[in-house]
C-alpha cells in the first residue's frame, strides 16, 4: 500500500468516516458527509499537496534560473568559459534536483502526515501526549510546588451515562434483549493488564463466590445467555465482560465470535429467533439485528470516550514541535550536513505544515463541534411534582380520586389497600399521602400546579434526571453562591465499580470524570460552604490532590476514615479492608462552621454530672501512661492543698489545709496534668474534690461542650455499616426487587450533614445513586424540625425505581419493615421532578441541510473556496437552527425533539418543557405559576438572582396575536400605576407600550422589556461565565 493510501486509510479513521454501518451520534452526522469528505481525502488532498509542492518548486527553480543567468554572465564578463565554473555547476544541479525531487517530497508529505496524525489518535479520540522527543513527553507546568497531571487533563470525559455499561433493545412482540457488563472478579482478576488491550467478550459459563449480606460466602453462577421475567416482560439477558485480551486483539473478531455462539444457542434458536432478522447494510447486506445492535454497543464502549476543550491548538502546537524536532532536528543544527537537508526540505516542510493545518482545521472544526453540543445548557425535557397532600385545596381531591393510575403507584408501593371502598373519604383523612403528577393528564396536571404558590420557597427539594455536569450546567444560574453543603458519593473506580475507560487510561478517565464535576459545582457553594466527598483506596490518593488543587490547601478541612464494613471484604487478597473516606474541604474554612454530634445514649450515660456550665463526666487530675512520670515532666509535679472544711484548692499551705501530691497507690510519683498557672485559672470551676482514704482524691470535668461532641477523624460506630444500615435499610423500604447495589449507611449521611450546615440549608448530591442524601435530609428535618432541602442529581435508572419510590414512602412514614408501613412520622412533600435531554439527545437531533441560497453558492465556488468550506464552515452553517430557532418559539409549547427512551438509542418524539428551561436559565426563583395552554399562554412570576421582581409571559402566537397581546398582557398588572414587575419577558413580537406619560406629557415610569428569544439562544449556547 503506498504511503498516500496508508495516510487516507488513516484519515478516514480519525474523520470517522470509515464505519457506515454505525448510525447514532457523530457517526450519523458525518455519515451524511461522506461523499464530500471521501472526495476531499481521495482527490482533492493530494491536488492540494502536488500543487503546493509545484508552486514551492517552481518558483525556487525560477531563483535559481536567476541565479543561474546572473553566474553565467559574471563568467563571462570574467573571460571564463562559463561552464567550468563551480557555481554553474552547482546551480544547474540543483534546478535538475528541483525537478527530481517533486516525487521525493510528495511522499515525504504524506509520511509525516501519516506519522504525526497517527501518534495522538486513539480509537475516536485525540490523546493529549504532548511529544518532546522520542518516547519522552512534556507536562504543561507553571511552577507549582506539587502539581497533579493526567493524560485527559484537557479533555471532557463523556461516557458518564449508565446506558453504555448496559444496553437494551425492545422486539416488536415487545420482549427486551439486554446486553450486561459483567464486573470483574476481584478475586481472580488481579493482575495489571499493561500488555495487553481490553475489549468486551461474551462471558464463558463460570461460578463466583460471593458475600452475602451476613458476610456468609455462597456460590453464584454466571451464564452468558439466560432469560427472565421482570413483571410482564421477558427478556433475554447476553452477558459481557470488558477483559484483558492480547494485544491487538481487534474488537471486530470477538464481536463475530460472539454472535456465532449467541446464534447457536438453545434458547435463541427455539423463542428468539427475531434477533435473526435482517437488518443490511450496503457494506454488510446480511447484518442481522443482533449484529447491528452489538457492533453499536461495542462501538459505544471502546471509542469517542472523551471531547478535547481546544484541539486546535493543541495539534497546531504539536504539529510546530513535530517540525522543529522530528523534520527539521533543530537540535543539531551547527551540523553543517543537517543545516543542508533543512534548506534541501524546505519547500516539502512548508507544505507538510500548510496542508496538515488544513487537515487540523477540519479536525477542530468536528471536535469545537461536539464540544458546543457538550457546553450547550440542555433542555427540560419534563417538570412534575411529588406533592403531599397537605399542601392541595380539598376541590382537587375529586380529580386525585378518580385517577386510577395514581392508586395503583400507591398499592404498589403499599401505601393503600386495594380493597378501599371510599376513596375520598380516605383521602381526607390521610393528607401524608403523596401524588405523582407525572401519573395525571395534562390538564389535571395544570391545574395542580396553577394551585401552588411560592412554589420555590416552599420546594423541600429537587430531583433531576440528568447527567450531573450536565445539571450543574443548568442549575448554575439559580443556585450561584446558595448551596451550603455538598455530599457526594462517586463511583470508586474499584474493580466492582469501575467507569468506563480507554486502554491504559482508567485513572485519568475518572480524573478528568471528578475533576469538572468539582469545577462547576464550587461556584454554587455558599460562603464557608463545605463538600464532603466519599471516595476509598483505588482513587482517594488522586481525588485528595485535585480537591487540593480546586478548593486549596489552606480549606482543607478532613480526610475522615469511615469504618462502612467492620467485617472487611473477604475478597482481598492482603487486608481486609473495612473503611472507606470522606474527604471534607471548604470554599472559604475561615467561613466555615462544623457542628457537634448528637449525644447518644452512651455519651448521656457517661456524662452523667452536670453543673452551671454544663453536663460532664471525671477523669483522675493525676497523668497516667505516656509521660506521666515525674521525672519526665517535672514542672507538673507539685503539691495541691486541700482545704478540709471548704473543700476549695490553693497552690500554697495554710490553716486546715492538706497537701496532695500525684502519687499513685504503688508509691511512684506521677504528674498532674496542667501546670500551676492553667491549674489557677480553672481549678475553681474544672477540678472537683472527693474524699478518699484519709486524704482526697482530685479529678479533672472532661466536658461535652454545647449540645453535643466534637466530630472525630475517624468514625467506628456501629451505625455506619453499610450493610445493615445501607443495603438491609433500603430493603425494609424498597424491597429485594429494587435494590441498588451499594447504598451508603443513611447514618454516614446523616452524620455527615448534621454536621456540615445549619437545619436551614440547601443540600446538593450530584451523585444521588439511591437517594439515600434526601432521605438523611427528611429524617433530619424530622429530629430537628427542620427546613432543609436536598437537591439530587441522578442519570441511573433507578432514579425511578429506586429514588422517587423511596422519596414518597418516606414522606408518608419514616418507618417501614419488609416494604411494609410500621407506625411512624410523615414528612410533608413538595418536590420538583426533572427530565433533561442528554449529549446524545442533542447529537441525534442534528441535522446537517444546506439551505437552497447556500447550495447555489456552494456551487459556483472554485475547488479552493469548496474545500475552505468543508474544513472550516460545514458543521456550523448546515446544522443552524436544528435544535432551537428563532421561530420555534412562535408556538414554544409544541416544541419537540426526538428524546432517547432506551440505552440502544430508541427515541420518541417528546415535547419539551421551554418555559421551565427559560426559568432556570435565567435563575428564576419562581413564586406561582398560571398556565393555559388550551388557551395558548403560560405566565410565571418570580425572583432574579439580582433581586428584580419579573414576570415572563409565554404565548402561543398563533391563539394570540400581535393585536391581542396588548389586550392579553394587561390582565396581568403591566399598566397599572404602582410598578409591579421590574422586569418582564415576553416572546414574539408585540406593541406593548415601554413608556407611560402624564397628561403634560412627562414620562411617568417605564417597563423594562425583555425579549424571550435573544436571550434564551444566548443563555443556552453561553460558555459558563459562573466557574
Amino acid at each position: 500500500m503506498s504511503k498516500y493510501k496508508e495516510l487516507v486509510k488513516k484519515l478516514k479513521e480519525i474523520f470517522q468516516i470509515d464505519r457506515p454501518e454505525l448510525d447514532f451520534g457523530i457517526y450519523r452526522i458525518l455519515n451524511a458527509k461522506g461523499d464530500e469528505i471521501n472526495d476531499y481525502l481521495e482527490n482533492t488532498l493530494k491536488k492540494k499537496i502536488s500543487d503546493a509542492l509545484a508552486i514551492a518548486g517552481n518558483a525556487n527553480k525560477e531563483e535559481l534560473e536567476k541565479q543561474l543567468s546572473t553566474a553565467i554572465k559574471a563568467a563571462e564578463d570574467a573571460g571564463f568559459d562559463a561552464e567550468d565554473s563551480p557555481k554553474v555547476k552547482d546551480l544547474r544541479q540543483q534546478i535538475i534536483a528541483t525537478s527530481q525531487g517533486a516525487n521525493e517530497h510528495e511522499n515525504a508529505v504524506f509520511t509525516h502526515m501519516l506519522s504525526f496524525f497517527s501518534r495522538y489518535y486513539d480509537s475516536g479520540d485525540f490523546v493529549s501526549k504532548r511529544r518532546y522527543k522520542g518516547d519522552t513527553y512534556a507536562i504543561p507546568y507553571a511552577g507549582e510546588e506539587v502539581m497533579l497531571h493526567w493524560a485527559n487533563k484537557d479533555q471532557y470525559y463523556i461516557k458518564s451515562g449508565e446506558n453504555f455499561a448496559n444496553y437494551s433493545f425492545k422486539l416488536e412482540d415487545g420482549r427486551k434483549v439486554s446486553f450486561k457488563l459483567l464486573t470483574a472478579d476481584t478475586a481472580k482478576d488481579n493482575r495489571k493488564d499493561n500488555d495487553a488491550d481490553r475489549r468486551f467478550v461474551l462471558i464463558e459459563p463460570h461460578v463466583r463466590t460471593k458475600l452475602d449480606d451476613e458476610g456468609n460466602e455462597y456460590e453464584e453462577e454466571y451464564l452468558p445467555v439466560s432469560v427472565k421475567k421482570s413483571g410482564e416482560v421477558e427478556e433475554l439477558a447476553i452477558q459481557f465482560e470488558y477483559k484483558a485480551v492480547k494485544k491487538g486483539t481487534k474488537q471486530e473478531a470477538l464481536v463475530e465470535q460472539a454472535l456465532q455462539t449467541l446464534l447457536a444457542n438453545e434458547q435463541v434458536q427455539s423463542n428468539w429467533v427475531d434477533i435473526t432478522s435482517r437488518e443490511p447494510t450496503e457494506k454488510n447486506p446480511n447484518r442481522t439485528l443482533l449484529e447491528k445492535h452489538l457492533t453499536t454497543y461495542t462501538q459505544r464502549n471502546t471509542a469517542d470516550y472523551f471531547i478535547h476543550k481546544d484541539l486546535g491548538g493543541f495539534l497546531s502546537n504539536e504539529l510546530d514541535f513535530y517540525i522543529k524536532n522530528e523534520v527539521m532536528n533543530l537540535d543539531n543544527v551547527q551540523n553543517a550536513e543537517v543545516f543542508a537537508d533543512i534548506e534541501k526540505q524546505l519547500r516539502m516542510i512548508q507544505c507538510f505544515r500548510a496542508i496538515s493545518s488544513d487537515v487540523i482545521k477540519f479536525l477542530a472544526q468536528l471536535e469545537d463541534f461536539q464540544k458546543k453540543l457538550w457546553e450547550k445548557k440542555k433542555f427540560y425535557t419534563s417538570v412534575n411534582y411529588l406533592i403531599s397532600l397537605d399542601r392541595l385545596d380539598e376541590t382537587l381531591l375529586s380529580i386525585i380520586e378518580k385517577n386510577d393510575r395514581q392508586w395503583i403507584e400507591w398499592q404498589r408501593l403499599n401505601l393503600v389497600s386495594p380493597s378501599i371502598s371510599n376513596r375520598s373519604d380516605y383521602l381526607k383523612l390521610h393528607k401524608n399521602l403523596i401524588i405523582d403528577t407525572s401519573l395525571f393528564q395534562f390538564k389535571y396536571k395544570e391545574e395542580i400546579i396553577n394551585s401552588l404558590s411560592n412554589i420555590d420557597s416552599e420546594l423541600t427539594g429537587e430531583i433531576i434526571n440528568s447527567d450531573n455536569l450536565q445539571a450543574i450546567s443548568l442549575i448554575k444560574k439559580k443556585y450561584h453562591n446558595k448551596i451550603d453543603c455538598i455530599y457526594i458519593d462517586p463511583p470508586y473506580n474499584a474493580k466492582s465499580s469501575e467507569i468506563l475507560y480507554k486502554n491504559t487510561f482508567k485513572n485519568s478517565s475518572f480524573a478528568s470524570f471528578i475533576y469538572d464535576r468539582l469545577v462547576g459545582s464550587k461556584s454554587l457553594m455558599k460562603d464557608g460552604g463545605i463538600i464532603n466527598l466519599a471516595i476509598d483506596d483505588y482513587e482517594q490518593k488522586n481525588v485528595a490532590i485535585i480537591m487540593e488543587q480546586i478548593y486549596g490547601k489552606e480549606n482543607f478541612i478532613s480526610n475522615v476514615v469511615v469504618v462502612h464494613n467492620p467485617r472487611g471484604r473477604n475478597d482481598d487478597k492482603f487486608y481486609g479492608t473495612s473503611h472507606e473516606y470522606m474527604i471534607a474541604y471548604s470554599n472559604n474554612k475561615d467561613n466555615a462552621n462544623l457542628g457537634l454530634f448528637n449525644l447518644s445514649a452512651d455519651d448521656i450515660k457517661l456524662y452523667n454530672k452536670k453543673d452551671e456550665i454544663s453536663a460532664f463526666s471525671e477523669v483522675s487530675y493525676m497523668r497516667t501512661g505516656n509521660n506521666s512520670e515525674k521525672h519526665e515532666r517535672p514542672n507538673l509535679h507539685y503539691p495541691i492543698f486541700v482545704c478540709t472544711e471548704t473543700l476549695q484548692l490553693y497552690l500554697e499551705s495554710g490553716s486546715n489545709r492538706v497537701a496532695i501530691l500525684p502519687i499513685n497507690g504503688s508509691g511512684e510519683e506521677k504528674t498532674w496534668r496542667w501546670g500551676k498557672d492553667t491549674f489557677s485559672k480553672l481549678c475553681a470551676t474544672e477540678i472537683s474534690v472527693k474524699p478518699f482514704e484519709q486524704s482526697f482524691k482530685l479529678y479533672k470535668k472532661r466536658r461535652i461542650t454545647g449540645a453535643g461532641k466534637k466530630p472525630k477523624s475517624v468514625w467506628t460506630a456501629s451505625n455506619y455499616d453499610a450493610s445493615s444500615n445501607g443495603i438491609m435499610y433500603l430493603r425494609n423500604i424498597l424491597g429485594k426487587g429494587d435494590s441498588f447495589s451499594y447504598p451508603k449507611s443513611i447514618n454516614t449521611v446523616k452524620d455527615a450533614l448534621s454536621i456540615s450546615c445549619d437545619n436551614n440549608s440547601i443540600i446538593l448530591d450530584f451523585f444521588a445513586g439511591s437517594g439515600t442524601t434526601a432521605d438523611a435530609v427528611i429524617r433530619l428535618n424530622i429530629e430537628d424540625n427542620g427546613n432543609r432541602k436536598f437537591i439530587l442529581v441522578e442519570q441511573g435508572a433507578y432514579f425511578e425505581t429506586v429514588i422517587k419510590p423511596r422519596i414518597i414512602k418516606l414522606g408518608f412514614s419514616d418507618q417501614w419493615k419488609n416494604t411494609q408501613l410500621i407506625a411512624g412520622v410523615s414528612t410533608s412533600l413538595l418536590v420538583k421532578v426533572l427530565g433533561m435531554e442528554n449529549y446524545e439527545d442533542a447529537l441525534n437531533n442534528i441535522e446537517l441541510k444546506k439551505k437552497q441560497q447556500t447550495t447555489n453558492l456552494f456551487d459556483s465556488l472554485n475547488e479552493e473556496a469548496k474545500s475552505d468550506y468543508l474544513l472550516n464552515y460545514m458543521l456550523d452553517i448546515e446544522s443552524k437552527g436544528t435544535l432551537l430557532s428563532t421561530d420555534d418559539f412562535k408556538k414554544p409549547f409544541d416544541y419537540k425533539m426526538k428524546i432517547a427512551v432506551d440505552s440502544s438509542g430508541a427515541s420518541e418524539v417528546q415535547n419539551i418543557d421551554l418555559v421551565e428551561t427559560f426559568n432556570y436559565l435565567i435563575g428564576l426563583h419562581v413564586n406561582t405559576i398560571e398556565s393555559n395552554i388550551e388557551r395558548g399562554y403560560v405566565r410565571i412570576e418570580g425572583k432574579l438572582p439580582s433581586g428584580e421582581r419579573a414576570l415572563v409571559l409565554w404565548r402561543d402566537c398563533e391563539k394570540i396575536q400581535y393585536d391581542d397581546f396588548t389586550k392579553f398582557a394587561s390582565r396581568f398588572d403591566l399598566f397599572a400605576k404602582q410598578k409591579t414587575f421590574d422586569v418582564i419577558y415576553v416572546n414574539g413580537d408585540h406593541n406593548l407600550p415601554t413608556a407611560f406619560t402624564n397628561d403634560e406629557g412627562e414620562v411617568t415610569r417605564t417597563l423594562k422589556l425583555r425579549q424571550i428569544e435573544p436571550e434564551f439562544l444566548e443563555q443556552m449556547f453561553a460558555p459558563d461565565d459562573l466557574a
